[in-house]
């Protein structure tokens, strides 16, 4: 099993450099796989898209997710060429694949630019102690629909 994580991770890195190549990104990776088949592919499509949620992980896990017509990827696992960031950390626990292979660290990220040690640290901190300012706005009006989620009998739970 060794032998083939290693290729799978080795294809997420050479899909991080080929993102650099085609201008697509940053240079980041990833692999979704299931029962030692690729599911889906993914690089960082950053600046390529304008859209800054694209970045690797999260583009591989939608296309995962829409292959398997699942908003799950059970027994999945994802290898991607860099230790994930707050987002798609949290894009991956969602997800729930089984396990998470990653090569870079966040430090050595951090020391090419990509640096997400403010926001791990602005989560930490009250919400009027952030840098951006974020203002709870009304949540009464919001609670009366989070009321009909619960008393909903229909509704497909995740």
């Amino acid at each position: 099993m060794v032998e083939e994580d290693e290729q799978f991770m080795r294809r997420a890195i050479a899909l991080a450099q080929n993102g650099i190549d085609q201008n697509a990104g940053g240079p980041f990776g990833a692999v979704i796989v299931k029962n030692g088949e690729t599911i889906a592919e993914g690089c960082n499509r950053v600046t390529s898209t304008n859209d800054p949620t694209a970045h690797a992980e999260v583009v591989a896990i939608r296309k995962a997710c829409e292959k398997l017509k699942s908003f799950q990827l059970e027994n999945c696992t994802i290898y991607t060429s860099c230790e994930p960031c707050p987002m798609c950390l949290g894009a991956i626990y969602w997800a729930r694949p089984a396990r998470v292979f990653f090569a870079a660290t966040r430090k050595d990220a951090a020391h090419i630019g990509f640096d997400d040690q403010f926001i791990y640290n602005e989560i930490e901190k009250p919400i009027d102690e952030r840098q951006m300012k974020i203002i709870n706005l009304m949540r009464d009006e919001a609670l009366v629909v989070f009321r009909n989620w619960t008393s909903k009998a229909d509704k497909t739970e995740y």
